[in-house]
Order: structure tokens, then C-alpha cells, then sequence
């Protein structure tokens, strides 16, 4: 029973086959109540230029469309299983308003200051090489764009470490810590009972 535990939970950082396909239905769901709530957080306007990273199923890509009207929403993941699941979620405005490619957050495949808004939904925890991660997120984001990262595993001691392979666990001071080192500005930490946390930046308007 271990082992299938652990099996279907590693599958959160590169969903593959069938239990890939499993755990990007169980993402799609149980992430929907942080999702929701710290993007209750951000102000939204019309015709923003959005990305998540790490999109998994698409889901979070949908309340990003439905928070702006006349959006484009850009979706990325390592998974091509989540990059498929994501493509059907979103079939209705796929490379209309939602484009959606396979890729790592270490080299994101975007211009410089693309991006009013960068989401990463319970995924830094497995990002190789996290500050090179968050200086491309910075280098896509505009002066001024927000970037948002949203974790609900947030004890350093949690034992999901030991059930999900190569899963890093940071507090969200730890988070905060990081995105000041790389330059971001009026960063911020929220929080929400019973483990939920969202951690802000934002890219400081004199940066190009």
C-alpha cells in the first residue's frame, strides 16, 4: 500500500500514464480552494497577459481566464500527460486566448516582460534549482507584474517529504526570503487555516 502511495504521489511533480492521468483529476479538484483563495488576493483587470507554471491539468488556467476578460493565459509544465489534460480542459479557447507548451521553469520560453501575472499553484516544491527558477520568473514578468506562488504543504517536517519523490519543502518565510534575493519588491506573505499560505512579489517598475 506504501509503495502505491508513493507511487501516485510522486506523480505530482511529472504526472505520467495512467496514474498521471488519476492524479491530474485529483489536482484539478483538490486544489481549487487554495487556488480560488489566493487568487482573491490579486487584483485582476481587463485583457491581461497571464502564466501559470506548472499548469498540471489546465484548471488553474480557467479561473485565470475567467478573472479578465479579453485575457491571453499562457500555461507551462514539464508533464506532457498534464500539457494533454490541460490542451482538453481548456479546448474551447486553445490557441485563441490560452496557449499551453511543454517546459521547465528553469527556461521559460517567453520575451522579457511578457507577463502581467505569473501563478505557480503547489509546484515551487519541485522546481531544480529554485533562485535560477525565480530569475526567469522575473525576467518574463513587467515592470510591476505580480508574481504569486500558492502552497498548502508548508511544515518543513511534513511527511509528505517522505511519500513524494524529490519534493523540497519551504516554510513560506523561506519563499518570501527567496523572492527579495531576486530582486522583487513588496513582497508578502498571507495566510489561511488550516495550511494554506500565498507569497507575492512583485517586479520592481525600474527594472526592464
Amino acid at each position: 500500500m506504501r509503495n502505491f502511495l508513493n507511487s501516485f504521489f510522486t506523480n505530482c511533480a511529472h504526472p505520467k500514464g495512467r496514474m498521471g492521468r488519476a492524479m491530474l483529476k485529483f489536482m484539478n479538484c483538490c486544489h481549487a480552494p487554495l487556488t480560488n483563495w489566493g487568487l482573491n488576493l490579486i487584483d485582476f483587470h481587463d485583457e491581461m497577459t497571464m502564466l501559470d507554471i506548472g499548469c498540471g491539468g489546465g484548471a488553474t488556467l480557467k479561473r485565470l481566464m475567467a478573472r479578465s476578460q479579453h485575457a491571453n493565459v499562457y500555461g507551462i509544465d514539464i508533464s506532457e500527460e498534464s500539457v494533454t489534460k490541460a490542451k482538453k480542459v481548456n479546448a474551447d479557447f486553445l490557441n485563441k486566448n490560452v496557449f499551453i507548451v511543454q517546459g521547465t521553469a528553469e527556461k521559460l520560453p517567453y520575451p522579457d516582460g511578457k507577463f502581467d501575472l505569473v501563478t505557480a499553484v503547489e509546484t515551487v516544491y519541485f522546481w531544480p534549482n529554485l533562485p535560477n527558477c525565480l530569475l526567469e520568473v522575473q525576467r518574463v514578468l513587467k515592470p510591476g507584474g505580480r508574481f504569486v506562488i500558492m502552497v498548502e504543504v508548508i511544515d518543513a517536517d511534513s511527511k509528505w517529504k517522505n511519500v513524494v519523490e524529490g519534493m523540497t519543502v519551504y516554510s513560506p518565510e523561506e519563499l518570501k526570503q527567496l523572492l527579495d534575493d531576486t530582486g522583487l519588491v513588496q513582497t508578502e506573505i498571507h495566510r489561511k487555516k488550516p495550511s494554506y499560505a500565498t507569497i507575492i512579489g512583485t517586479k520592481n517598475r525600474k527594472m526592464g
